[in-house]
């Protein structure tokens, strides 16, 4: 994206400009608080420094871990996982102190760019509208993990920030929408970006935050619905967007990957600009991989239906379990790497995948499950999804990594029409039934309206569409069920060296979750010390 190319300033400046005294008299030989934004370069410069901050790769990832689609060996991962995180958890601080920047620098933004004379007024709308997103965006994050949460609505002075208090989360969520709503007007469409402004926050993009946060609300699914119909009826005002005809190409095709009809907002990488590499700790070994830091879990290989649209536990399944990924949902190979899987290279040439302990002709094995191993994944799993065949050494990939797609908000519609009550076949039809067909279901049993419980179908889709998308962990804190998924063994393949316990699949990491305190995350000890109005979430 051309716009992220171009040189971006660093937040510390912009802080450094704020804490500044007001001066009399500016200095000709340099930029100060009172000279900065009256040049255009410089506004430029800020917001794309805005759109650094946004979110990154980490905070992307992290939260799969965090549920009970993967598991990680790695520190605060692991300790959040198996119930044992306190106030003192670095996670809690890195991300709430993550988020507050971004809030800081977008409050400096809106409160000193019309210092700028020469901008169109229509430009510094548009960007005040982005920096709004951008806040609502933060705190969307903020209040989903603590719950009531500070809500700077401006730049807040030292001494302010030593006392203001945690806002409710109702109310932050009803600041959100209210954001939103004060920002679409002021943004384009996506039809009015040109190929140049990529990436750049949009119409549909504020109403998909618009929707997410409905949703996470629990009560508001009808105000969910009209959003969604938004998206879905009214493209010529909010943008045109369609689902790509390949589900795979989206994450891994370079050129899909970039420009598609699907993507809502993603966050924009250039090759050696501005690029990620957590893939490094999710690939094999014997293709490049260095470590599995986080690996898919069996629960999640288990919920990907047979073609026939049967889960494998139901009767006619078809599923053989000494056998049990021929005849799955596609979107199980384009997600995750199994035993005997068959790897594509970027040169379109295949190297099978040995994963079941002694089964790799070339010895050590090096992607061969070994209980203890250091390296190996510890689930018997590997990650496909977001593979870069472009990527460079150690997977250092500049391809984008999408926050918001036009399959969420299908999946969203169908989940927010059969809460209320009115899921038929013709909503299934352009939800689920668009989906399934997009991934490359063909069966009519799996395509057609079922019977049965639709609450569970829906979900079960999600979960498979959305995995490695940072939102499952979101799915079963809203739908208060991680008491259950995240409370005993995450299992990995059935490869455990006692085959009568848990038959025979592998204990990976013992899990606890306290439905009384684990629904939220603590506030930082470090933030309470220094804020007597703060207050700590119960049970930390």
């Amino acid at each position: 994206m051309k716009f992220l190319n171009k040189t971006l300033i660093i937040a510390f400046s912009l802080l450094a400009f704020a804490g500044c005294k007001k001066l009399d008299i500016a200095p000709t030989d340099r930029f100060s608080d009172l000279t900065f934004w009256t040049v255009d370069v410089n506004v430029n410069s800020a917001l794309n420094n805005n759109y650094s901050l946004l979110y990154n790769s980490s905070l992307y990832f992290e939260p799969e871990a965090l549920s009970d689609n993967a598991y990680s060996p790695s520190g605060d991962l692991n300790l959040i996982a198996s119930g044992n995180a306190t106030s003192l958890t670095a996670k809690f601080a890195g991300d709430w102190a993550s988020y507050y920047k971004t809030i800081k620098s977008v409050n400096i933004f809106l409160e000193n760019v019309d210092q700028n004379k020469t901008l169109p007024a229509a430009t510094i709308a548009r960007m005040k509208a982005e920096n709004q997103f951008m806040r609502a965006f933060a705190l969307f994050n903020l209040s989903k993990w603590y719950g009531d949460v500070p809500l700077p609505d401006h730049d807040l002075t030292p001494e302010e920030a030593q006392v203001i208090p945690r806002t409710s989360k109702a109310a932050v969520s009803e600041y959100i929408i209210a954001q939103l709503e004060a920002a679409i007007p002021n943004l384009p469409s996506k039809d009015q970006l040109p190929a140049s402004e990529n990436g750049r926050i949009t119409k549909g993009a504020a109403l998909a935050l618009q929707m997410r946060t409905l949703l996470y609300q629990g009560n508001k699914m009808a105000e969910v619905v009209a959003v969604c119909e938004k998206l879905i009826n009214n493209q010529a005002t909010y943008g045109t967007y369609s689902l790509t005809s390949n589900y795979s190409a989206l994450f891994s095709d370079p050129a899909t990957n970039k420009t598609n009809s699907e993507s809502i907002l993603s966050l924009q990488y250039v090759p050696t600009v501005r690029t990620w590499q957590n893939f490094w700790d999710f690939a094999p070994r014997t293709v490049g991989g260095r470590v599995s830091a986080m690996a898919p879990t069996q629960e999640l290989v288990d919920d990907y239906i047979m073609l026939n649209g049967k889960g494998i536990k139901e009767a006619g399944s078809g599923y053989v379990e000494t056998n049990p990924y021929i005849n799955r949902d596609p979107r199980l190979t384009a997600t995750v790497v199994y035993d005997r899987y068959t790897w594509v290279n970027p040169n379109n040439t295949t190297k099978t995948i040995y994963i079941k302990p002694g089964s790799d002709p070339v010895q050590p094995g090096l992607d061969e499950y070994s209980p203890g191993s250091q390296s190996a994944s510890a689930t018997g799993y590997y990650w496909r999804k977001y593979f870069d065949p472009i990527a460079l050494s150690s997977f250092v990939s500049g391809n984008n990594l999408h926050l918001f797609r036009y399959a969420e908000v299908l999946l969203t519609y169908a989940e927010a029409k059969n809460a209320l009550g009115q899921m038929d076949a013709t909503i299934w039809a352009k939800t689920i039934g668009a989906l399934r067909a997009r991934a490359g279901f063909t069966d009519p049993a799996a395509l057609s309206f079922p019977s049965g419980d639709l609450t569970a179908v829906i979900r079960r889709e999600r979960r498979a569409e959305l995995a490695m998308e940072g939102l499952r962990t979101d799915d079963i804190r809203r739908w208060r069920v991680a008491e259950v998924t995240m409370n005993g063994f995450a299992h990995g393949a059935k490869f455990a060296t006692d085959q009568n316990i848990d038959g025979g699949y592998i204990r990976t990491q013992q899990r606890k979750f306290n439905p009384q305190r684990d629904y939220l995350w603590a506030i930082p000890s470090s933030e309470v010390s220094l804020n007597k109005n703060l207050t700590q979430n119960p049970g930390y």
